[in-house]
């Protein structure tokens, strides 16, 4: 059994036109289902991991709405809301809805925290037709009088169990409160704990539910090892396997800020090109090394939490949890940002004895057990293995080749 194409899936021509300069040719499973459900106006509840295509899932019929007809635009005022846990999350959805939508006469915007708000306030005065935010930024500008809601006749919110998780359920119930009764709206989430559950019987009226989740937590493309090594280990332990060329692109994990910030530096100085990204840094230093991972510019990109969604950059081959995750739900979170679109990849976790615990959470969670590289746990820990072949530390670009879906 084929699966149906976008035009079978009732995607307009325009928005067909602009997929197909990107190379998207085929649906995701999630668009196949929640594509015809939004286009016929029915609220949503979807179930899907990042890197699944549930931008595109929402955002077409999104574009598609709001595309027919020709209403007119007023002062500060929005049609289209789409709620983001994080900046990267943010820009990234207001980047899809530009490459999805260049074909039609819509007008959007993002407004994120970390920045000056001037620019976005500019952006907000003539009316808009879709707006992507951050919740605290949102409330800012509608607390200011810049502006309101009352105009919404679509509402989004992505990633709705780390919106939850970073403490913005009053800021979204006080955003819902200021929209339209009567309202298209879709709410998406990787996981779906019970207050997620709860917020969304709030705020959908009789949604569809659809699960688009794999059977496995973990994709079964990525392969899994630990090395237990001790705390004080761990640096070399990261610089004897960065000697190895085959880590042509690698995000590592921390669950700190200030230790992201000291690894980055650290990397730095012994010749590895590396950038560190977490919530203390300002949007355009965050933005810019973004852009350096990306280009191939950095070949490391030390990250917290922050980073484990929402983030989409092909042809990450490694994921090191230099530090192991206390919820082991972001330990699945983190490995997802390799093995994408359909290619391989490899998680790496240090275990030192104190996180044995949080190793075994993850195993219990993921059910499968990560191959051992290195020492066993709860036995004195080695010294990091030191038979990698030092080469050149990785400097310039390399082309990735990948294949795209839409996003």
């Amino acid at each position: 059994m084929t699966n149906p194409t976008f035009t079978e899936l009732g995607v307009a021509e325009p928005l067909r036109r602009a997929l197909e300069a990107e190379g998207y040719a085929e649906p995701t499973p999630i668009q196949v289902r929640a594509i015809p459900l939004l286009l016929a106006g029915q609220d949503l509840l979807g179930l899907a991991q990042t890197g699944t295509g549930k931008t595109a899932a929402f955002a077409l019929p999104l574009l598609q709405h709001l595309s027919i007809g020709h209403e007119q635009r007023r002062p500060r005022s929005v049609r289209g809301l789409i709620v983001a846990p994080t900046r990267e999350l943010a820009i990234q959805i207001h980047d899809s809805l530009r490459t999805y939508g260049r074909h039609l006469h819509l007008r959007t915007t993002v407004i994120v925290g970390g920045v000056s708000q001037q620019a976005q306030i500019k952006a907000l005065a003539g009316g808009v037709d879709i707006l992507v935010a951050t919740p605290g930024r949102l409330l800012d500008l509608m607390n200011q009088g810049h502006v309101r809601l009352d105009g919404v006749t679509h509402l989004v919110l992505d990633e709705a169990d780390r919106m939850l998780d970073m403490g913005f359920i009053r800021d979204i119930r006080r955003i819902v409160a200021a929209l339209l009764k009567k309202r298209h709206s879709m709410l998406f989430s990787a996981t779906m704990p019970a207050d997620v559950e709860h917020l969304a019987q709030s705020i959908l009226h009789q949604p569809a539910r659809i699960d688009v989740s794999p059977p496995k937590r973990t994709a079964e493309n990525i392969e899994q090892r630990v090395y237990f090594v001790a705390a004080a280990e761990k640096r070399a332990l990261l610089a004897a396997l960065l000697g190895d060329s085959t880590l042509e692109r690698v995000l590592v994990f921390t669950r700190t800020k200030h230790v992201a910030n000291r690894l980055a530096d650290h990397l730095g100085k012994s010749g590895f090109a590396a950038d560190a990204i977490h919530g203390n840094k300002s949007q355009n230093a965050r933005q810019k090394a973004l852009e350096r991972f990306r280009s191939g510019d950095a070949r490391v990109l030390v990250a917290t939490d922050i980073a484990a969604r929402g983030i989409d950059i092909d042809n990450i081959t490694h994921v090191i949890n230099f530090e192991l995750p206390n919820e082991p739900e972001n330990y699945v979170h983190r490995i997802g940002r390799t093995a994408r679109a359909g290619a391989a990849g490899v998680a790496i976790a240090f275990c030192d004895p104190a996180e044995n615990g949080y190793l075994r959470d993850i195993e219990r969670l993921t059910k499968t057990s990560l191959k051992v590289v290195q020492g066993e746990a709860g036995a004195d820990q080695p010294k990091p293995i030191r038979d990698y072949a030092r080469k050149t530390p990785f400097r310039g670009k390399r082309r990735g080749n990948a294949s795209r879906r839409a996003a």
